[in-house]
């Protein structure tokens, strides 16, 4: 209790949603874990609904769509994805717990925060892929091709142009990924919230179950547009 009300007083709102989100991630990683070291090996699921189950069906999903976006080497990059995934769930279902206020990710901070390590996790994966040559992507197509000393060089006469704008669009990024967030959690938690001191019964169930919903695409259209973001800098630039 004592620990509880120090919390309480000493950390706002948002620290104890994060710690919450922390806390049931290690929780659930150690659940599953455990799971995986028995006799079976985890070879067989649990029977019914459990948190393994429900643990495997999302990664699955989620890997699926990374190799379809990424190809076949998105197990690189498939940690940082399913991190940024349940985190930014658990984060957005931790608003609708009462007395965590917006949670997690209704804060800017903390969308703010993902939105700039998505944007540094796929400009990394680009210059570790092409090196240098990664601005390339940045100066627009190459409109005529030019051989110097058996040396072939991609002109690209539109860079002036093109590396201003693009630069400009790859840092609008990190703003549109973060209003992307805040803005609709704060829509759906107000929603829910106005409902819950209407109508305290019945009804809000309805539109937490929606809130859920609304949680979990927002989760994965985040997950979703980093894939994109990490696919395009892989790409060769023409």
């Amino acid at each position: 209790m004592y620990l509880y009300s120090y919390l309480e007083e000493h950390l706002s709102q948002t620290w104890q949603a994060t710690a919450l989100v922390f806390i049931v991630l290690i929780a659930g990683g150690l659940l599953v874990r455990s799971r995986l070291a028995t006799a079976e090996g985890g070879a067989l699921p649990d029977e019914g609904v459990s948190v393994r189950n429900l643990f495997e069906v999302l990664v699955e999903g989620l890997a699926e769509q990374a190799q379809a976006i990424i190809g076949d080497n998105y197990r690189t990059y498939f940690p940082i994805i399913g991190a940024l995934f349940f985190f930014i769930l658990l984060g957005n279902v931790s608003g609708l717990v009462p007395g965590l206020g917006d949670g997690t990710t209704g804060d800017v901070n903390t969308a703010l925060a993902w939105a700039t390590i998505s944007f540094l996790t796929y400009n990394v994966v680009g210059i570790r892929q092409h090196g240098w040559k990664y601005i390339y992507q940045f100066m627009g197509p190459a409109l005529m091709n030019l051989e110097i000393g058996g040396t072939h060089f991609h002109v690209r006469v539109l860079a002036p142009i093109f590396l201003p704008l693009e630069i400009v669009l790859h840092l609008a990024r990190i703003i549109t990924l973060t209003v992307r967030l805040i803005a609709n959690m704060f829509a759906d938690h107000a929603l829910v919230m106005a409902w819950l001191k209407l109508v305290p019964v019945v009804l809000p169930a309805v539109f937490m179950g929606l809130g859920l919903f609304v949680a979990f695409l927002q989760a994965f259209v985040f997950a979703l547009l980093t894939m994109i973001y990490i696919g395009q800098a892989l790409e060769e630039p023409h």
